[in-house]
C-alpha cells in the first residue's frame, strides 16, 4: 500500500522507517527539514525502563509550588482556550493511583517494544548520533521523594520492568563522580543501570538518509493544510505544493495533528507542554561532567552527555504555542547546571538554547491509530508528551500492525 506520513520528527520518522521495511510505499510529508522540530534539542534521554507519569497522585500536594512558586519549573498562563481548560481539567482527574499505574504499565510495554526496535535501527544503519549506554539517575531531595520513588519501582517490577535500585546519596555520587558536591543536596535516587541517551536530531538525520536511499519519497518545506475526503475516507492531503495521494494516511504531527484532526471531525486530547533546552561543551577532566545521564526531580531538569556536549532541558509551560525562548528560562538551565555539576562545562557564554511544544496526553500516554470521528485511514501517532523519543520506535510498531489490518 502507498502510505502518506505527516511530519518529519522521530515519531513520524520511526513510522516510514517501519512501514518501509514492511515494503509498503512511503510518502513523509513535513513543512520542515527532518528533526527541525521539537526533536532537534530535547532532553536526549532513552528512559525505557523508568516511567513515572506526569499525572500522579503525588500533583496534588506539589501543586500549590508548581503554580505559584517563583522558582517553579511549571509555568501556567490561563487564556481563553477551552482546549486549554478542557486539557487541564481531564490532568488533574488523571491525577490518581489507579490511573497513574494503567498508564505506566502501558509507558512500559511501549517502550519495551521501542527498546527493541531503536536497537534493530541501530544495529543496521549505526548512525553517528553520540549513543551512550552509561545508565540513568534520578535524584530526589526529599524523603518522600524516595519512598514514592520506591512505590514506583515496587509497581514497575511487578509489571516486568528491568531492574532499578533505590540508591543512597553517597551512593549516587559514586555512580556518577560529577555529583560529588551536590550529593549532600539530595535524600538518595534510582539507578537504572539499561538506560541510554543519543542525540535525537542526528538519529533523525540519518533516518531520514536511509529513508531516501530505500526509495521514501519526501515531500518538504510545505505544510498539510486540507484534506480531500470521499466517502468517508481520506484521498489526500492538500499542501502548497499541491495534492498527495495515499491509501493510508499516518498523522504524526505533534501538537499541529490538534488543529488538522479538528478539520476531520476527530478531538485529540493533546496539548503543547512547552520545554526549554541548552547544549554546552563539555570540561573533559576527570569526574567534571556527567557520564550517568541523571534527572534532577525537584527541578524537573535531565543531563545527558552527548559526545563532548552536555544537554540540559526540563520545565513544563502550559503557553499554548509559544515557540520563544526567555532568557530568564535559558538562565533556569545555565543555575540549574552549576547547582547541580558545577564544575561541567566549560562555557556558558553562548549555550545552545531551544525551546520545543511536547505534544502531551493527560494521562502521558500516547494516541496510536483509530480516533472516533476521524476517517478509517487516517491513523494518529501523537501525545508522547516527553517521550516521544523513547516511545517512537514502539509506537511506530503499533502503527504498521494497524496498516497492515487495513484493507486499502
Amino acid at each position: 500500500m502507498h502510505i502518506c506520513v505527516l511530519g518529519a520528527g522521530i515519531v513520524g520518522l520511526a513510522c516510514a522507517w517501519e512501514l518501509r521495511r514492511q515494503g509498503h510505499e512511503v510518502t513523509l510529508i513535513d513543512q520542515a527539514t527532518p528533526g527541525a522540530g521539537t526533536s532537534s534539542g530535547n532532553g536526549a534521554q532513552l528512559s525505557y525502563s523508568y516511567v513515572a507519569p506526569l499525572a500522579d497522585a503525588s500533583i496534588w500536594g506539589q501543586l500549590p509550588h508548581l503554580l505559584l512558586a517563583a522558582d517553579s519549573p511549571l509555568k501556567l498562563r490561563p487564556r481563553l482556550d477551552p482546549h486549554q481548560w478542557r486539557w487541564g481539567l481531564a490532568f488533574l482527574a488523571a491525577c490518581n493511583a489507579r490511573t497513574a499505574a494503567d498508564s505506566t504499565a502501558r509507558l512500559l510495554s511501549l517502550a519495551a517494544v521501542s527498546r527493541v526496535g531503536f536497537e534493530a535501527m541501530r544495529a543496521e544503519l549505526a548512525p553517528d548520533c553520540d549513543f551512550s549506554a552509561t545508565g540513568k539517575l534520578v535524584v530526589y531531595r526529599s524523603a518522600a521523594g524516595v519512598e514514592a520513588a520506591r512505590r514506583q519501582i515496587e509497581l514497575q517490577q511487578r509489571l516486568g520492568a528491568p531492574a532499578q535500585a533505590i540508591v543512597t546519596p553517597g551512593e549516587c555520587a559514586a555512580l556518577e563522580p560529577a555529583l560529588a558536591q551536590y550529593a549532600r543536596e539530595i535524600a538518595g535516587g534510582v539507578h537504572t543501570p539499561s538506560e541510554c541517551a543519543a542525540d535525537c536530531l542526528k538519529v533523525c538525520q540519518a533516518l531520514a538518509a536511509a529513508l531516501a536511499q530505500r526509495g521514501v519519497r519526501f515531500a518538504l518545506g510545505h505544510a498539510a493544510e486540507a484534506f480531500e475526503l470521499r466517502s468517508g475516507r481520506v484521498q489526500a492531503v492538500q499542501t502548497a505544493a499541491g495534492p498527495v495521494r495515499a491509501d493510508v494516511f499516518v498523522m504524526a504531527l505533534g501538537t499541529a495533528s490538534v488543529r488538522l484532526g479538528r478539520q476531520l471531525g476527530a478531538y485529540l486530547p493533546v496539548y503543547p507542554l512547552k520545554g526549554y533546552s541548552i547544549t554546552v561543551p563539555v570540561d573533559t577532566a576527570p569526574g567534571a561532567a556527567p557520564r550517568v545521564s541523571v534527572t534532577d526531580t525537584a527541578r524537573k531538569t535531565v543531563f545527558a552527555r552527548l559526545g563532548g556536549r552536555l544537554r540540559v532541558a526540563g520545565m513544563a509551560e502550559l503557553v499554548g504555542e509559544d515557540l520563544s525562548t526567555p532568557r530568564d528560562r535559558i538562565d533556569t538551565l545555565i543555575a540549574a547546571t552549576r547547582a547541580v555539576f558545577p564544575q561541567a562545562a566549560r562555557d556558558f557564554d553562548a549555550p545552545q538554547a531551544w525551546a520545543g511544544l511536547r505534544p502531551a496526553t493527560p494521562r502521558g500516554t500516547p494516541i496510536v491509530g483509530r480516533v472516533g470521528g476521524a476517517p478509517a485511514n487516517m491513523l494518529f501517532n501523537t501525545g508522547h508528551g516527553a517521550l516521544g523519543f523513547t516511545l517512537a520506535f514502539g509506537t511506530a510498531a503499533e502503527i504498521a500492525a494497524q496498516v497492515a489490518a487495513t484493507t486499502p
